[in-house]
């Protein structure tokens, strides 16, 4: 006679459950916290992604600052035989002849900064980014030169700097290149600003780096890099002209002499900090940090990821009197 079939007893069916449970809980918190590593390595991949990249910009940007072609001396009006009238909606700097093209009055400035305290800091832009924390204040940067390979044409939408060593003319392409200058050569004119702005992405507002271009004869601004919340530079003076540098000063503390390369100081250097943040925050990450941007220390206190980038440039074309 055959034995009866028996089930699990009701015991043998909790046990069972249990040890389930136990093996899938086991489970899920493997899976979350895979979930929640990916998460925060993506994070941060992509802040080390967008901080480098700035860095990259704005000191190749300024590795060729001043660079005239075969232009020797100081740039400026007293040797061109033309010169452009203002580029529409100019960016207009502090000094006296700190536009986009030289005045005839007064030292061109081919590199100026200054933190921003207002919106429409140039005349050129009103969406600046402003901190009501006076540490957490982001620069403006402008950089004026020509692009490093010269050109054979001279088509519409630009504008070109054709010069020998002593004299040169900068003009609006779509003509010919100025045949009256001996031995020259002919490069394209740009001036670029950077600083930074806020703007709308879905239900957050990201902190986006924006690029200013000379195109055709006006300055267009466009964003370039996201999450990048503060770039800020300290300014490398040699201030006896012994070429070395004698002090790293902020925009705030650079002097009509030192920015007019005058009475013997020169700026040979650039040190650029830029603080990348996340663009959506994490509620299971608290962020209390402080970090130094060159002579400020900016402390926070939300849930946002940020990471600090710095670089040093050596503004090779600032002791450059001949190429």
């Amino acid at each position: 006679m055959n034995k009866v079939q028996q089930g699990f007893t009701l015991v043998e069916v909790i046990i069972a459950l249990a040890i389930g449970l136990i093996i899938f809980a086991g489970v899920l918190s493997v899976f979350v916290g895979m979930k929640s590593t990916t998460t925060e390595t993506s994070n941060y991949g992509e802040l080390q992604e967008n901080g480098r990249f700035a860095i990259s910009l704005l000191s190749d940007d300024l590795l060729k600052q001043n660079f005239f072609g075969d232009y020797g001396g100081t740039f400026g009006s007293s040797n061109l035989i033309s010169i452009p009238g203002a580029a529409g909606n100019d960016c207009v700097g502090g000094g006296v002849n700190n536009a986009t093209f030289p005045l005839v009055i007064g030292q061109f400035r081919t590199l100026w900064g200054q933190t921003i305290t207002a919106a429409d800091p140039m005349g050129c832009f009103d969406d600046a980014r402003i901190s009501a924390d006076a540490n957490f204040r982001s620069d403006l940067i402008q950089i004026k030169r020509v692009v490093g390979t010269p050109v054979v044409a001279v088509p519409a939408g630009a504008h070109y700097l054709t010069t020998n060593m002593t004299t040169g003319s900068l003009y609006a392409g779509g003509g010919a290149i100025p045949g009256e200058i001996d031995n020259s050569r002919t490069w394209q004119y740009q001036h670029h600003v950077y600083y930074v702005r806020e703007e709308a992405q879905g239900d957050e507002v990201v902190p986006v780096l924006m690029q200013g271009r000379l195109v055709g004869g006006n300055m267009i601004f466009a964003p370039i890099i996201d999450g990048i919340e503060t770039i800020r530079f300290m300014y490398g003076v040699d201030s006896n002209g012994d070429g070395a540098v004698n002090a790293f000063i902020s925009a705030d503390n650079m002097t009509t002499r030192l920015w007019n390369n005058a009475g013997g100081s020169r700026i040979l250097a650039v040190k650029i900090f830029v603080l990348a943040r996340s663009t959506l925050p994490d509620n299971k990450y608290s962020n209390e940090a402080t970090y130094q941007l060159g002579d400020l220390a900016a402390t926070v206190d939300d849930n946002y990821r940020r990471l600090l980038f710095t670089s040093t440039v050596t503004l090779y074309n600032a002791s450059v009197d001949q190429w």
